[in-house]
């Protein structure tokens, strides 16, 4: 097994090395403009968690993200359970809110957003608010339809106060469904970051890339995505992952 996972591990790095030399090969019959080599945009990426100008924008986009993953949970967790225990809620939850809000394109809530607010934090946690809480809700219900009801039925035998039951059983066997969906929330807000910040923003890695393409530079908008792909990496292996095997023991 051990033998295997190295041998796995070997090839995914093989992989990535032939994957930058094919690019290295490439960029040296291209024009800068069109596909800059490997060196000048590790360098651009580098400036982009080092130099401040660029690391303003960085840091924007992580703190909005890490912001709009815990209210999504949050709000995404709340309709769950208002949904369990008030059961006449349950048809609007189910039934209206969750479709509609899975429906509804993730662009339009970003043009809403343009239109509503201006540009700025506000907007873009909006924005992804929106997109993420569906994602939540749908995880958090499932984990509640799967909690064994005989095991909140003895313990209400012991308590009649809702408020206990909730936070010593109901809630700890819903951590390693909250683990998922925050897991899941986490690695869309990077994806739909770059869409809400190119609409409604004056900061971040999006409108770092809107303004870098209307420069021309390329180096910046591959250095931006490299940056995001490593932001969402260092966030799952440091963690996500070690939340989710804590949470998956218990």
């Amino acid at each position: 097994m051990i033998a295997r996972r190295a041998a796995s591990l070997w090839f995914a790095d093989a992989l990535v090395l032939l994957a930058i030399a094919a690019w290295a090969y490439g960029a040296s019959s291209l024009p800068q403009f069109v596909l800059p080599n490997p060196v000048t945009v590790a360098r651009r990426l580098i400036a982009l968690f080092t130099d401040a100008e660029f690391l303003v924008h960085t840091l924007a986009s992580s703190v909005r993200v890490l912001a709009s993953v815990l209210l999504a949970l949050a709000l995404g967790a709340g309709l769950a359970l208002l949904a369990r225990a008030v059961p006449i809620l349950d048809g609007v939850v189910s039934g209206l809110l969750q479709p509609f809000l899975n429906a509804f394109p993730s662009i339009g809530w970003a043009i809403l957003a343009a239109i509503w607010f201006a540009p700025g934090h506000l907007s873009i946690v909006f924005v992804q608010v929106a997109i993420l809480t569906p994602f939540c809700l749908i995880n958090v219900a499932e984990g509640l339809r799967q909690i064994d009801r005989e095991m909140l039925e003895m313990a209400r035998s012991f308590t009649r106060r809702r408020a206990r039951v909730l936070a010593r059983v109901t809630l700890p066997l819903l951590l390693p469904y909250l683990a998922g969906a925050l897991r899941i929330a986490y690695g869309v807000a990077w994806k739909i970051s770059l869409v809400a910040e190119l609409l409604g923003s004056t900061s971040g890695l999006g409108f770092l890339m809107l303004r870098a393409q209307g420069s021309a530079d390329i180096t910046t908008v591959l250095a931006a995505c490299l940056a995001i792909v490593a932001l969402f990496y260092a966030g799952e292996r440091l963690l996500l992952e070690p939340l989710a095997r804590r949470f998956a023991a218990r």
